[in-house]
Order: structure tokens, then C-alpha cells, then sequence
């Protein structure tokens, strides 16, 4: 399986960006889009349209995600809730120094803007504390969660400002120059059509997002 490789373009003049703001900031130094389109298991063979796009400050990461997709669902309300069940787009990241002891973080965010963050090895990932968790700025498109399902065709976008903060279990000085690990997903468990994208491609006989050695390599100007 080849690695994907990815330049996060590093945006100045700023340290935190407003969720909602991330959208139009990322048109204007011409971030461009990746698609999630990796349909790693026949028995999912549902594609939604995603796509995202990446770029830092130094002190945060900028996500932005858009999504087309035949319906949408935000039932999980509470942050650290079940929001892979839900409309959720994820990011699974791995510091450089990390590789060995196979720690690896997880943000995870419903159509709705409800969050998840964990961090560890496979298997023993504590949620981040909820002070964390708030550190980290949402916008969405759509309603804020809860809702139910929604049936039909639907555009959503959704934006995360990641502070270096949000990496609890470190003590990160920023993200200049650093060379990762990560992956960039789509799932919806219990949606409809039940479907698990990824950005790099994943080899493993049953649907698992939980697996650093098929995450890209991403470089931080």
C-alpha cells in the first residue's frame, strides 16, 4: 500500500482562527482539496462526495471538510458521545515521536459539531478532558446537534480549529516544520447506508480506522 503524502501550507499572521472563518481563509492562500474516496471493504460500497483540506498557523491546525452525501444524521449531542454513528468526519494524527510506542490521537466530529477526542494505543484511548475538548472551535453548515436522520441529497461542510492543546498528552511548542502521520475519514455507522472512507488506504479484512500503519505522511511547512 503506497503512503500518501500531504504539505500542510502554513498560514501567518494568525494563531487561532474562528471555525467559521476557516472556510473562506483557506480559499484565500488557495489550500486545495483532497478527497476521501478510499472504499476499503466490498460490503460498504457506498461512496458519499468528501473532501478536505488542511493548512496551520503554528500554533493550530485548520481543517475544513465538505461533504455531499444522500442523508445526514447528528443523534450524539454530548461531546466524547458516538458520533461515528452519526454523519462524522474524522482525523487521526501521529506524532513523529510516537511511531514506536503506536500513540496516536483521534478527532472525530458529527455533521452536527459534536466532538470526540482520544489518545493512546489501540485499545486504551482516553477521551480528552471536556476543557480540551471546548479549546477546539466547530462550525457547521448545517443545525447544531441533536437531529435525526435526514433523508435525501445533502451539501454539508464543517470546519475544526485544532489547537496545539488539544493534543493532551503532550506538551506540543507547534506544528513549524514537523513531519506526521495521519488519516482522514468518513464514516456514518448507523446512518442509512452505513460507509467507511479514508484518505490513504487501508488493508485489513473488516472496517478499522484504528490503524496507524496505514496512515499518510503529512509535512508542516
Amino acid at each position: 500500500i503506497t503512503m500518501k503524502e500531504l504539505h500542510v501550507h502554513e498560514i501567518t499572521g494568525h494563531s487561532l482562527v474562528p471555525a467559521k472563518d476557516i472556510p473562506a481563509l483557506l480559499d484565500e492562500n488557495h489550500i486545495e482539496f483532497q478527497a476521501i474516496d478510499c472504499v476499503n471493504w466490498k460490503d460498504y460500497p457506498y461512496r458519499p462526495e468528501v473532501e478536505f483540506r488542511i493548512a496551520h498557523t503554528g500554533d493550530a491546525i485548520l481543517l475544513n471538510y465538505r461533504v455531499k452525501e444522500e442523508s445526514v444524521r447528528a443523534v450524539a449531542a454530548e461531546d466524547n458521545g458516538r458520533v461515528w454513528e452519526d454523519s462524522c468526519c474524522e482525523f487521526f494524527f501521529q506524532l513523529p515521536e510516537d511511531q514506536e510506542e503506536n500513540i496516536y490521537y483521534n478527532f472525530e466530529c458529527n455533521c452536527g459539531g459534536t466532538l470526540l477526542i482520544g489518545g493512546g494505543r489501540p485499545g486504551d484511548r482516553p477521551h480528552a478532558p471536556v476543557e480540551i475538548i471546548r479549546k477546539v472551535d466547530r462550525w457547521t453548515s448545517l443545525d447544531k446537534a441533536p437531529f435525526e436522520e435526514r433523508m435525501g441529497e445533502c451539501g454539508w461542510q464543517l470546519a475544526l480549529c485544532i489547537p496545539k492543546e488539544a493534543f493532551f498528552r503532550h506538551q506540543l511548542k507547534g506544528f513549524k516544520g514537523m513531519t506526521a502521520h495521519a488519516n482522514f475519514y468518513k464514516c456514518g455507522d448507523l446512518q442509512h447506508t452505513p460507509h467507511f472512507l479514508s484518505w490513504n488506504k487501508i488493508d485489513l479484512p473488516k472496517p478499522c480506522f484504528h490503524c496507524p500503519e496505514f496512515f499518510g505522511k503529512i509535512m508542516f511547512e
